[in-house]
């Protein structure tokens, strides 16, 4: 039977049954296309949109350092990811002699294809209406959406710790084991700082969180603080500055992928980039409202239209490259913290800030639904002045005198007369052999010199 025969044996009427376009289609047919054809063009946008974030970092810190960036590849360095991608390409790979060949091969997809399942279900649209019925502007819209990013993207770290292992090279095996500490500390706290959200949409599915925000205002003035708590952890579960630790270069060379070269390595450049581009937009819609437009309803109710789709669209690409434009911009900005400034910070402040923010918010929660506040514009008032609250006491409590009261003010011989009241004991001897003194020509009293000031401020200061 020829090919066309066989098509004609087809009934592609029954496959692919006209449908309301305001109503989801019930076909199979119809089911399996629409997902075939949003697969297909999100794989593409999606590697597009990752070559393009490479230029886009490196245009923003030359912006930064005050200098051009690439410029030479096409107009104004356009052409760059495509050079650099045929460079890598073109490159020897290479494998150790004494690696574990297989999941030396292995690691780089594993960790590249987490980031991109984790973004398969996110919303990023309104639904489409078609001749065939309405489409959801999701690859899979699941109903444990939430669940399914949380388990997806722990994923990734696999892919970093098999390779710094199977390289048989101690920075690499130094920087896998980085990563995988690293991980556990902050997706702990990634995953807690989530929990207010579900309270709020009373749901696991991405979709009802961003219907929830449309009728309560976005979680991220409802839910400041977790929306904090998740960006801090968001860096460190990238592992970008000033959270990268597993490839601190002045540590450990490359860190977990110092022995892969080629396609290889390309392969964990696309995966860091793949993961900020999936954490923007789980930020996006869960603290952002999603595709959701502020201070209007339009978008949220039927019927729907293309028009109302690529609206929808272009404010979800909007917030998503908002928050691509911060993670660079940190990157640029901010000078690495030590390993054990990170380990510290992860387990002694996010994981308890997260837990008792869950309890703060479960408990004001139920207390506005026992007053009879209803889940809208009041409520979310209500938490947004609880939130204000508690930034309050937080900042005054980090603080502790440091920025209200800085310890790094010039000291005065009045200063100095404040400090004997307090009954520093600042002996002559003592000033004399730690920093050097100089007498008033009036009295006795020794005169600090610039260089003691900031050893007084050491023993007494704030």
């Amino acid at each position: 039977m020829s090919g066309m025969s066989v098509l004609a044996a087809i009934d592609l009427a029954a496959l692919f049954p006209r449908a309301n376009p305001q109503v989801a289609p019930e076909a199979i047919g119809t089911f399996v296309a629409a997902s075939v054809i949003k697969i297909l063009l999100f794989f593409g946008v999606y590697l597009v949109t990752v070559a393009l974030l490479t230029l886009l970092e490196r245009k923003l810190a030359a912006w930064f350092q005050d200098r051009r960036g690439p410029n030479r590849t096409g107009p104004g360095g356009i052409l760059q990811p495509v050079a650099d991608g045929i460079k890598n390409f073109m490159k020897e790979e290479t494998n150790p002699e004494f690696a574990d060949r297989w999941l030396f091969i292995i690691a780089p997809a594993l960790a590249f294809i987490p980031a991109m399942m984790t973004w398969a279900v996110l919303p990023f649209a309104a639904p489409l209406p078609t001749p065939w019925g309405l489409v959801d502007m999701a690859i899979a819209p699941l109903p444990v959406g939430f669940l399914f990013t949380l388990a997806i993207s722990s994923l990734g770290v696999y892919g970093i710790v098999l390779a710094g292992w199977s390289s048989n090279n101690k920075y690499a095996l130094l920087g896998g084991l980085r990563s995988s500490a690293q991980m556990v500390s902050y997706e702990i706290a990634m995953g807690m700082s989530t929990i207010p959200v579900l309270l709020l949409a009373g749901n696991v599915s991405l979709g009802a969180i961003v219907q929830q925000q449309s009728s309560m205002g976005w979680n991220v003035l409802s839910l400041t603080i977790a929306w904090f708590t998740f960006l801090v952890a968001a860096f460190a579960e990238t592992n970008r500055l000033p959270f990268d630790l597993p490839e601190a270069e002045s540590e450990l060379v490359a860190g977990y992928h110092t022995e892969y070269s080629g396609m290889k390595f390309s392969m964990f450049f696309i995966a860091e980039y793949a993961n900020m581009l999936t954490v923007s937009g789980l930020t996006a819609v869960l603290f952002f409202g999603g595709w959701d437009i502020p201070f209007t309803q339009w978008d949220n109710s039927g019927p729907y239209s293309v028009v109302k789709t690529l609206a929808t669209l272009a404010m979800m690409l909007a917030k998503v490259g908002f928050f691509i434009f911060v993670f660079m911009w940190v990157r640029w900005t901010l000078p690495r913290f030590r390993y054990d400034q990170l380990m510290s910070l992860g387990w002694s402040v996010m994981l308890p800030l997260a837990l008792a923010y869950i309890v703060i918010i479960a408990t004001a929660t139920l207390a506005l639904d026992m007053v009879g506040v209803s889940r809208g514009p009041l409520f979310s008032l209500a938490l947004l002045a609880l939130n204000a609250v508690l930034i309050a006491v937080l900042l005054a409590w980090l603080d502790r005198g440091k920025l209200i009261s800085p310890a790094s003010a010039r000291v005065g011989p009045t200063d100095l007369e404040r400090l004997r009241a307090r009954g520093l004991d600042l002996s002559r001897r003592q000033l004399a052999a730690q920093r050097g003194v100089e007498r008033s020509p009036n009295d006795d009293v020794p005169v600090l010199a610039a260089s003691a000031a900031p050893g007084i401020l050491a023993e007494g200061g704030h």
